[in-house]
């Protein structure tokens, strides 16, 4: 049996006495990719956080565990070191190339003040040859595309080399092209021994994922793995079977039902 790498108990949010997640309990195992769906305000980007410790303005209750330890026991650059995290529509200085933005992933790595070491090149210039970023690594972010932003950003969450890797929503901006190569890299840090939470809105490739946490109304309806009919028929009941699970060359798809 796999080891757990993330595990949650009786974790509920609310905001501004809007309650939106309930009572959640979870374990994810090391070394899988997990995908998080769901329609929207089920609680996925807030399950996201707060399972990351980065849920700052809602009132958090119940108790998350980090490769075996209490997550609030662990401190924050050691935190930073085993778990990446790439969130959507994040703010960073627009001034900045996207080298450095890149670099970024490696500050907790860094002794305060420390300039970046071979190991910290090494990495950044892997991350960004990863998304295919290489090539405008001089440039500012405010001159990048959204897609090739959106790459730039996950270079960063690359370069930190965690155990555990949150995503959500790494797909916004991508062309179906960049989306495959996005696959394939969680394909390969998963090979590599690692764990990998995305939330996605793109069901058909987060159904390529090993295991489907399906969510609704802030609860979890349904975990399972990926390749299971019981994840498919609650698939498709959140979102009110207007859409059918079906294999087409292999591959399970999302497809709507007409």
């Amino acid at each position: 049996m796999k080891e757990i790498a993330v595990s949650a108990r009786q974790i509920s949010a609310s905001m501004q006495n809007n309650a939106i997640l309930h009572g959640i309990d979870l374990d994810l195992p090391q070394g899988r990719w997990t995908s998080v769906v769901g329609p929207n305000g089920a609680g996925k980007s807030t399950l996201l956080k707060a399972l990351a410790g980065l849920l700052r303005h809602a009132r958090v209750q119940g108790q998350v565990a980090l490769l075996g330890r209490p997550l609030a026991e662990i401190p924050a650059r050691e935190r930073a070191r085993q778990l990446a995290w790439m969130g959507q529509n994040e703010s960073a200085a627009e001034d900045l190339p996207a080298y450095d933005i890149a670099m970024l992933g490696r500050l907790p790595h860094r002794p305060w003040m420390a300039p970046p070491s071979s190991a910290d090149h090494a990495a950044v210039q892997a991350a960004l040859r990863t998304t295919q970023a290489w090539d405008w690594r001089d440039r500012p972010l405010s001159q990048l595309s959204g897609g090739e932003r959106q790459r730039v950003l996950l270079a960063r969450a690359l370069a930190v080399q965690a155990s555990v890797t949150f995503m959500d929503e790494p797909l916004a901006n991508l062309d179906p092209p960049h989306q495959t190569d996005w696959l394939h890299t969680v394909r390969s840090l998963v090979a590599a021994g690692g764990t990998v939470v995305s939330v996605l809105h793109e069901i058909s490739i987060a159904l390529q994922a090993d295991d489907m946490l399906v969510m609704a109304a802030g609860r979890i309806a349904h975990h399972g793995p990926c390749q299971d009919g019981a994840t498919h028929a609650a698939l498709e009941q959140v979102f009110e079977r207007r859409i059918q699970v079906r294999q087409i060359d292999g591959m399970w798809m999302a497809l709507p039902r007409v």
